[in-house]
């Protein structure tokens, strides 16, 4: 046979194989999940991702029909999770579920053993999540301007928490410092569930927190908010007045919620997945239980979450940079 015939069947065979593959592709997607599927949150039980985490895999598992099987693995701001899934094989039954970190992580960890937006498979962004300003009722203000004014007079002396190195907690701390030319002692902890802990004992004074994990504890009196983070005011506190509005313009962070799936996992379960959360999120009783939390629903498609991770990506390391921020 000439070469010219052979490369003529390799084609053929190639256009002829091509609808198969694409026809077993969608026969697999449909099929799944077949068995439990796990979510890895790379904090501990409590914090606000693994709170959202579980409302939504709730909703997936009734609407899939198998187990969606939430396992905490927290260290290392959410790194040794979130490993897990980058080594993971790309069969449809583990999945990573984090928050803005994990694109803010390597601008300060330039030796993680993984690339935060090639070594991942974008599933969907769930939702966004306005933080709030919140200190304990022992510290001595009311407001974003008496907070500036104390900390003007006891530079240093105040120490905020967050969820870890390289959260938007920690991002959101300081950027409050270089826009309001203060000094704060940030304490790290290993997820937001233990930061708000010890802000209620009073170990720490200040927290920027999503608002699901300190939802309780402002209800219950233990905690005082101040204000809001982002550009606008929330329905979870319609009478609490934004940061930008307290005096400082421009003010404006908020962190997400998102899927990622292991590396090359096949686009057809991707795309079923992500047609599954959109639909979850947007049931009236989990839009209820979202607002409650101060969640907004995205549920974007895997392309559009692709392309806003590397926004957001660009976004917080040019803030990292201006804040000359290390994981020291």
């Amino acid at each position: 046979m000439t070469g010219t015939g052979f490369a003529r069947r390799l084609l053929l065979g190639g256009l002829l194989a091509a609808p198969a593959a694409r026809g077993r592709a969608a026969e697999e997607a449909a099929a799944w999940p077949g068995r439990p599927v796990r979510f890895v949150v790379p904090y501990p039980p409590g914090g606000p991702t693994d709170i959202l985490g579980r409302v939504v895999a709730a909703r997936l598992a009734q609407e899939l029909g198998q187990p969606m099987v939430v396992e905490n693995r927290p260290g290392a701001s959410g790194t040794i999770g979130a490993e897990t899934i980058a080594r993971a094989a790309p069969d449809g039954q583990s999945f990573l579920m984090n928050a803005s970190i994990h694109v803010i992580i390597p601008h300060l960890n330039r030796s993680l053993p993984y690339d935060a937006l090639a070594d991942f498979t974008p599933v969907t962004n769930m939702a966004s999540v306005p933080l709030v300003a919140v200190v304990n009722p022992q510290l001595p203000v009311r407001s974003i301007p008496e907070l500036i004014a104390y900390l003007r007079v006891n530079p240093g002396r105040v120490s905020y928490a967050s969820s870890g190195n390289a959260s938007a907690l920690h991002l959101a701390g300081e950027m409050f410092k270089l826009m309001t030319g203060t000094e704060m002692v940030h304490v790290p902890y290993r997820g937001a569930g233990p930061a708000v802990q010890d802000l209620i004992a009073g170990q720490v004074q200040l927290i920027f927190d999503s608002v699901p994990s300190s939802a309780s504890a402002v209800r219950a009196g233990l905690l005082r908010p101040l204000a809001v983070t982002t550009a606008h005011r929330i329905a979870a506190y319609p009478d609490l007045p934004t940061i930008a509005e307290s005096g400082l313009p421009g003010f404006d962070i908020a962190t997400w919620y998102a899927i990622w799936a292991p590396p090359r996992m096949p686009m057809p379960i991707v795309q079923r997945l992500q047609r599954t959360v959109a639909a979850a999120v947007a049931m009236p009783e989990v839009r209820e239980r979202l607002a409650t939390l101060g969640a907004e629903p995205v549920a974007d498609s895997p392309a559009d979450f692709a392309a806003f991770c590397a926004r957001e990506s660009e976004r917080w390391g040019r803030l990292v940079r201006e804040a000359r921020l290390t994981l020291d």
